[in-house]
């Protein structure tokens, strides 16, 4: 027989022809790949299921909207700690600039005007003695008003509580007693209050007195350097003046900083308890997944993780009472991998 050419089977032989023989072997074949694919699906797929179900419960927890919340608060504080830096920054330094201009400018002058400025220099010392004992006396009588108006207010309380024991004094009402006794006792802290708050009036206006007094004798003894002098001096106000506005915006700005770095701190620290409460759940998810496994004896089958999970009671650190028809899949389930694998041994 040449090469290349085939046997024909005679008819009847029983033997089949080429081309069933090749259907034949195809169809084998496929059969040997499902059984192994089915055989391998037993242990690595299971595998790689899991796997991807881990993968799928992660990315759903990365998903949580508190993480998206919080990272969002966290980038506003940081973009705003960074602009608000950027202003402090710039404030201290115009301060500075500011500062070094005007010692610059006073020295100057000072060289210009010689000797008088230093004579001069007790009247506006004393000017600005007098200015704060003014303000001092001022915020004396404030508060002095004040406590006057809290001892009237006890005052009537204490009348208010009379009319009513009197009204009521056959029946010798408790309550109006004790109301009379608490406006008696605010009466008396008043009336402390007022004694207090009249005597340190009395006494910082006695200082405010002496001081104004003090500025007349000084103004009168040095007229002549006073006046040659008073262009130093209020070139020195006008920088006080420029320095104390500045001063107060870079207080202002520091507050303002210490703030938005309290609200990182608070959104770092709300992301720090996010975390572990995920990191605890995923931890006792992979528990009640070990347990069935471990009630089963064998691996869990392609998509049983995760009602392994519910049925177990755990979900998202809750106890969870899995509806009926989860539990009717569950046995049929049960039933038919049972099922399958009495097939299997009998094969």
């Amino acid at each position: 027989m040449e090469p290349g050419q085939q046997r024909e089977n005679p008819l009847g032989s029983g033997e089949p022809e080429s081309g069933e023989w090749r259907e034949e072997s195809a169809a084998v074949e496929t059969g040997e790949r499902d059984d192994t694919l089915k055989n391998r699906s037993g242990d690595g797929g299971n595998e790689e299921i899991t796997s991807k179900t881990e993968n799928t419960e992660q990315y759903e927890e990365e998903l949580d909207p508190r993480i998206q919340e919080e990272l969002e608060h966290l980038n506003q504080a940081s973009d705003e700690i960074n602009r608000l830096e950027l202003q402090l920054d710039e404030a201290r330094s115009s301060y500075r600039r500011i500062l070094t201009d005007s010692a610059r400018k006073l020295n100057a002058q000072g060289s210009q005007l010689g000797a008088c400025i230093e004579k001069a220099r007790p009247y506006y010392e004393a000017r600005r003695l007098a200015k704060e004992a003014q303000q001092e006396t001022q915020k004396a009588a404030l508060r002095y008003e004040r406590a006057v108006s809290m001892h009237t207010a006890a005052r009537e309380m204490v009348y208010v509580a009379e009319q009513g024991l009197l009204a009521d004094r056959n029946t010798l009402d408790p309550t109006w007693q004790e109301m009379l006794n608490h406006a008696t006792a605010k009466v008396n802290e008043a009336e402390e209050e007022r004694l207090r708050s009249e005597r340190e009036h009395q006494h910082v206006t006695q200082l405010c007195q002496e001081a104004e007094a003090r500025v007349q004798t000084l103004q009168k003894a040095l007229k002549r350097v006073i006046i040659k002098s008073k262009p130093y001096f209020e070139l020195k106000a006008q920088f006080n003046h420029i320095l104390e506005e500045h001063k107060s915006k870079v207080v202002q700005l520091e507050e303002r900083v210490a703030k938005v770095k309290t609200r990182y701190s608070v959104a770092l620290r709300n992301l720090e308890q996010i975390s572990e409460q995920i990191h605890a759940q995923r931890g006792r998810i992979r528990a009640a997944r070990e347990r069935n496994r471990a009630r089963g004896g064998r691996s869990s089958p392609v998509g049983a993780e995760s009602e392994g999970v519910i049925q177990s009671g755990v979900y998202a650190g809750l106890l969870v009472t899995p509806p009926q028809s989860w539990r009717a899949k569950a046995c049929l389930q049960a039933s038919r991998r049972d099922s399958q694998l009495t097939t299997d041994e009998s094969d």
